[in-house]
């Protein structure tokens, strides 16, 4: 089932997400209704806040960028051909490398697209949707892709990685978005 993605604005963005057990309920399909809401609204990687879901759970597929890349755009990172999976609990042990910029958008502020400076590498411990425990370092454009959905939950967002007068450029436009007034080609709900 896709579900709708909330949008900037939506108190869940800022708070931090709890651990979940096994025994979460409805987790097996939760998880199926996150992956097709990530492909129906043509995104890499979703976070359960961003379904209206406090709880530390998110998927990524950065395997769609590189099966995308333009002929000119390949080899030129070293996580080819990328990593699709899911990530429950997930806690960041290491951040590595030299922080590197790149242009992130986010399903939750449609419509609005910046330069993020992020660490080349990060490691984690999280369970996969078995709950079978893995700590798994990853770099370059998946490396981007988790930490951005990291990041959801821990209650932050792409923007707040961008300068302040960049970010008070942007407020007509998140103001719009928090307010409904915003056309995307998938289902969103806005603040009350």
């Amino acid at each position: 089932m896709i579900l709708p993605i909330v949008a900037y604005g939506t108190p869940i963005l800022r708070k931090i997400s709890e651990d979940i057990t096994p025994d979460y309920p409805g987790l097996e399909k939760l998880i199926a209704d996150m992956w097709e809401t990530m492909y129906n609204s043509n995104g890499v990687g979703l976070a359960a806040p961003q379904i209206n879901k406090a709880i530390r759970l998110f998927v990524v597929d950065s395997e769609q960028i590189f099966e995308n890349q333009e002929e000119d755009e390949k080899g030129e990172y070293p996580d080819e051909p990328g990593y699709k999976g899911v990530f429950i609990n997930a806690h960041i042990t290491k951040l590595e490398g030299d922080d590197w910029s790149y242009n992130e958008g986010c399903l939750s502020i449609p419509k609005v697209r910046e330069d993020v400076m992020r660490p080349q590498t990060v490691t984690l411990d999280f369970v996969d949707e078995n709950f079978k425990p893995h700590t798994k370092t990853f770099n370059g454009i998946t490396a981007r892709v988790i930490l951005h959905e990291y990041d959801h939950i821990d209650g932050k967002l792409f923007i707040d990685h961008i300068k302040p007068l960049k970010r008070t450029l942007l407020k007509r436009k998140l103001d719009d978005i928090t307010k409904g007034k915003v056309n995307v080609d998938y289902r969103m709900v806005f603040p009350k």
